[in-house]
Order: structure tokens, then sequence, then C-alpha cells
């Protein structure tokens, strides 16, 4: 459906949906939200438009810190502070 704006080696696998008793739209709802997990919406969102070097750099280090903290706050959850 999308696959010309997605860079295939950034995909680990293709998102398969099956349509059953042809529910379209059970199965694109489904589909939605896979690809949401997967990261794949953000992805084609990103690739719209042309993203400056400096611009890169930018978001994958907001990103490591959104992470870092994720798994900063899940931490201190689990050892009860």
């Amino acid at each position: 459906m999308f696959a010309g704006l997605i860079c295939r080696k950034e995909i680990p696998e293709t998102v398969q949906v099956f349509v059953r008793d042809n529910n379209v739209d059970g199965a694109l709802k489904a589909l939605k939200k896979k690809m949401q997990r997967e990261g794949i919406w953000r992805e084609m969102k990103r690739n719209r438009s042309y993203e400056k070097p400096s611009e890169r750099r930018v978001r994958k280090k907001a990103e490591a810190v959104r992470r870092t903290r994720k798994l900063d706050r899940k931490r201190m959850q689990i050892e009860g502070f």
C-alpha cells in the first residue's frame, strides 16, 4: 500500500493482515494498529519531506533521551522508589 515511501532495509519483516468474512474495515483497523506499533507510521510521516542531517542528529538524540528516561521510570517503578 505505502511500500514506495518506506526504505525496505528499515522494516524488519512484512506486515500482514488477513481479511476474515469480508470484513475489510476490521482488517484495515488491525493494519493501522500494527503499523503504529512497528513504528512504520512515524517513518512514513518522516519520509514525506527532506530532513537535514543536523535535524536528524537532533531528532535521534531526543529519541535516545526519551528512551533512557522511559527505562529509568520503569526501573524506578520496579525497584519501588
